[in-house]
C-alpha cells in the first residue's frame, strides 16, 4: 500500500480518522470536515453511514464517479463494527482514493477493527484524537479550552463551579460555555456562573426534564411554561432534557450494581443513580433513541434552526414523555 503524507490541518484530506469514544469530539471532527467541504462546494453531498449501511459493495457505489463531479463527504460511524469484507474494500480504496471525496472514519479505538486503523494511518490519514474524558481534571481543562477557543476569559473558580454544576457530559459543558460567552460581557467569574447554573433557573429546568422523563407530559409542559415566563434561558432547558434522557440511556445499558459502583462507572452522584432508576420504568431502547432525536431537534430550534424556540421545546417535552411510556403502552 502506498504511503501518503497528509497535513493534520488539511480538513479536505482524502481520509480523516477520528479515534475515541467521546461523542462530542467525534461529532466535532465530522462537522469540521463537512463545513470545510461545503465552503469549497456548497452542493457537497454528505452521507452519514452506520455499519449496517456499508455492506460489501456499498463503498464502490458510493465512491463511483458522479455525472456532475460533485464533492462528497462519506462519514463512516462505528467503523470497528464494519463487516470484514467492507473493511477489505476500504483498505483497497485507500490505495487510490477518488477525487473530490473525503472519508471520515469514526473508530472507537482498541483491538476490534484495528486493521482498518493501521491501514488508514499507513495511508497518511489525517487523525483526530477523541478520547473519553474520565477525570475531573480533564473536564476542567476542557472547559478552560472552550472559553479560550471562543476568545473569552474565565476565572479558574468559574470553570470549577461550572464543572461542579454540570457534571461529566462534555456536550452540556460546551453548551454552558457557549451560553455564558453569548450572554455575558467581560471576564466570566464564579458569581456569573452561580447566577446561571444554581438556584431557580437550574431547579426549574431540571423540573421540566424530570417530569418529561417520568412520562408526565402535562406537568412537564406546565413547568416548561412557568420556566420560560420567569426568564429561564431555553438552552438551559434543552441542556436539562438532554442530561435527563442520557442518564436514562446510560443507566439502562449499565451492568447492575450498587449505586456507588454505578456512580463511579457512569460519572453520576449516587443520589442521581437512585432517582434515575425510578425514572427508568417504562423506557425502552427505542424510546431513548426517539427522545434523543427530539432533544437534538429542540436544541437546533432553540439555537436558531427554527422560528419558534418555545414550540420546539414543547414538542420535545411531549415526545420525551411519550417515549417514557412506550413499554407501558
Amino acid at each position: 500500500m502506498a504511503t501518503r503524507k497528509t497535513s493534520t490541518d488539511d480538513l479536505l484530506a482524502p481520509v480523516t480518522l477520528a479515534v475515541g469514544q467521546e461523542d462530542l469530539l467525534l461529532d466535532r471532527a465530522v462537522r469540521e470536515v463537512v463545513t470545510a467541504a461545503r465552503a469549497a462546494d456548497a452542493d457537497t453531498d454528505v452521507r452519514d453511514l452506520m455499519p449496517e449501511q456499508l455492506q460489501p459493495g456499498a463503498l464502490a457505489e458510493l465512491t463511483s464517479p458522479s455525472l456532475f463531479a460533485e464533492r462528497k463527504v462519506l462519514v463512516m460511524r462505528n467503523a470497528q463494527d464494519l463487516p470484514a469484507e467492507t473493511i477489505k474494500e476500504i483498505k483497497a480504496y485507500l490505495d487510490a482514493p477518488a477525487e473530490e471525496i473525503t472519508l471520515v472514519v469514526l473508530h472507537a479505538g482498541g483491538a476490534k477493527g484495528k486493521g482498518l486503523l493501521d491501514a488508514a494511518r499507513k495511508a497518511g490519514a489525517r487523525e483526530v484524537a477523541c478520547p473519553k474524558t474520565t477525570k475531573p481534571a480533564e473536564r476542567l481543562s476542557f472547559v478552560r479550552q472552550e472559553f479560550r477557543s471562543l476568545g473569552r476569559s474565565a476565572t479558574p473558580e468559574a470553570c470549577q463551579v461550572l464543572v461542579d454544576a454540570i457534571g461529566s457530559d462534555l456536550r452540556e459543558l460546551a453548551a454552558a460555555v457557549a451560553q455564558l460567552t453569548a450572554d455575558v460581557d467581560g471576564t466570566i467569574d464564579e458569581a456569573v456562573v452561580g447566577r446561571y447554573y444554581t438556584g431557580r433557573a437550574e431547579a426549574s429546568s431540571f423540573t421540566v426534564a424530570d417530569r418529561a422523563v417520568e412520562g408526565r407530559a402535562a406537568e412537564a409542559l406546565e413547568a416548561l411554561r412557568w420556566s420560560l415566563s420567569t426568564g429561564v434561558a431555553p438552552v438551559l432547558i434543552t441542556s436539562a432534557l438532554a442530561q435527563g434522557v442520557r442518564a436514562i440511556g446510560k443507566l439502562s445499558s449499565a451492568r447492575g450494581g450498587r449505586p456507588a459502583d454505578l456512580a463511579r462507572e457512569l460519572g453520576m452522584p449516587p443520589w442521581k443513580i437512585d432517582r434515575v432508576r425510578q425514572q427508568m420504568r417504562g423506557w425502552t431502547p427505542d424510546g431513548v433513541s426517539l427522545a434523543l432525536r427530539a432533544v437534538a431537534e429542540a436544541d437546533a430550534g432553540v439555537k436558531g434552526g427554527g422560528d419558534d424556540p418555545e414550540y420546539a421545546l414543547e414538542k420535545a417535552v411531549v415526545t420525551i414523555a411519550r417515549a417514557a411510556r412506550m413499554r407501558r403502552g
